[in-house]
């Protein structure tokens, strides 16, 4: 029998408001521990909630692009349980009366198919704290700066079959909130993060197996693995002759195993009820439809503009348009340049690779769009080749400047004067009249990638600024003319 995967996932986007849902308190990141925490997000006597208009306006922007419904009357309720960085107990979320009920989202399979996935329901919730363990032997330290920071809890339905498909809705998820500018995305910091519920089953059944739910996995690749990891494990004990038990787990990312962390808790565990210090929400169709009216182009649309309006690849369009500020980056750098397909190779390449290797967000690299539009520019227009714009790149990555300013400075303008190259040509063929002969003596339709060799010492000649298409050129004349 052929087992089949279940997962169905549970996304936390945290919202990009200034304060927290239900105080004044900032939502920034990085201050020092506890100075971000008012009297209301810790639950001192006598403090009340005051609801946050902006998370429901996030919320709804999220609701319409996902062709969602959206409640008219959503109702907050206190889910009770115990925890150190929970100061009151309880937790402000919404069960029955969700601000965001059914939706989908398409995702796009490795074959290139398109595949629909159902999303259950977005809910308005406070965040908790957080607990701190590594400054503190034997003793756990509680920061408060968290608590209260409004989430978006994202629902899907069990939809997704294999840990890609996984991957991919999370992308588009996430690629749908920072394109709204509704959470800033960041998976490091986790203003983005997933709980992965997944269970086996034979396949053909239609009755779900036991599952399990991993826990806050901030990491594309970590989800990738945590699940693959799980299924496996179930798998393992099923054919064993085990069950699997309905659990929460944690991912260890060092041992790339999930491991068990408590049981799991039903909604009747927590003993929800209405909170009766917060009010219902209540909307109509004119706020609906005026968010909906003011909703910023979705990545979908903007992959197709790109592919329509600069003939760009599916794929590349794709990578461009997920991540709204490579997509801003991206267009400016078409306006400098003029050249959209040599912009997107250098933003998918060179700058990714550094963007990566130094672990920095596009919206705050080295490199501006500008600068990389007057560095491609000059690679246009003959001023430099290809590789010697790597060797400007690294200079403005490393200590700014201009691409004109660079050129000129380290005098790295291409040598395009062509009795310089064929000067230079001459003493390349003289300097290897072994690798001339084999040239002579092989077949015509070989000769062709035997020229790289010559190509190469002539730039290695030329400091790497001898024009590459006249060195080609001149270098296949002359070679010819021998045999």
């Amino acid at each position: 029998m052929e087992w089949e995967t279940v997962i169905g996932l549970e996304i936390h986007a945290q919202l990009a408001t200034n304060t927290k849902i239900f105080s004044g308190a900032s939502t920034a990141f990085g201050a020092e521990p506890n100075t971000q925490a008012c009297a209301v997000d810790l639950a001192l006597p006598g403090t009340l909630p005051v609801f946050n208009e902006s998370a429901l306006r996030m919320a709804v922007m999220f609701g319409t692009a996902i062709d969602a419904e959206i409640g008219k009357v959503s109702v907050f309720d206190r889910k009770n349980y115990f925890y150190p960085d929970l100061p009151k107990g309880y937790q402000t979320s919404q069960l029955f009366y969700p601000i965001v009920g059914k939706g989908h989202v398409d995702i796009e399979l490795a074959d290139g198919s398109t595949k629909r996935i159902g999303v259950t329901r977005a809910h308005l919730e406070e965040d908790a704290g957080k607990s701190l363990h590594e400054d503190f032997a034997n003793m756990t330290g509680i920061d408060l700066n968290r608590a209260g920071t409004p989430l978006l809890e994202i629902v899907s339905e069990p939809d997704m079959r294999s840990a890609e498909e996984a991957v991919a809705y999370v992308k588009k998820i996430h690629s749908l909130v920072t394109n709204l500018g509704i959470c800033d995305g960041n998976m490091a910091e986790g203003s983005f993060r997933c709980d992965c519920n997944v269970s086996v089953r034979y396949k053909g059944e239609e009755k779900f197996g036991n599952r399990t739910e991993t826990k806050n996995i901030n990491s594309f690749r970590f989800i990738e693995k945590a699940i693959k990891g799980e299924v496996e494990r179930q798998i393992d004990i099923l054919e064993d002759g085990g069950s699997i038990t309905q659990e929460t787990r944690l991912y260890d990312a060092d041992k790339d195993e999930t491991r068990s962390m408590r049981s799991k808790e039903e909604a009747n565990d927590y003993r929800y009820f209405p909170c009766p210090d917060l009010l219902p929400i209540v909307i109509d169709d004119e706020y609906i439809d005026t968010i909906r009216q003011s909703l910023p182009e979705l990545p979908d649309a903007r992959q197709a503009r790109f592919i329509e309006a600069y003939s760009l690849s599916e794929y590349d369009a794709g990578v461009i348009s997920a991540y709204k500020p490579m997509s801003d980056f991206f267009e400016t750098v078409v306006q400098v340049s003029g050249d959209a397909k040599l912009s997107a190779n250098w933003v998918m390449g060179e700058l990714a690779k550094h963007l990566n290797q130094n672990d920095t967000d596009i919206s705050v690299s080295p490199v501006t769009a500008d600068q990389l539009g007057g560095l491609l520019l000059r690679i246009k227009d003959n001023t430099i080749s290809g590789n010697i714009a790597k060797k400007v790149f690294e200079t403005m990555w490393s200590e700014g400047g201009t691409a004109d300013e660079i050129i000129e400075a380290k005098g790295l303008k291409q040598v395009t004067d062509s009795g310089a190259i064929e000067k230079i040509v001459d003493e390349v063929i003289a300097a290897n009249q072994k690798q001339v002969e084999q040239y002579i003596a092989a077949e015509p339709d070989k000769r062709g990638k035997m020229i790289g060799f010559f190509m190469g010492q002539v730039m290695k000649a030329s400091g790497g600024k001898a024009n590459p298409g006249q060195v080609q050129g001149v270098m296949k004349k002359k070679l010819d003319s021998l045999c």
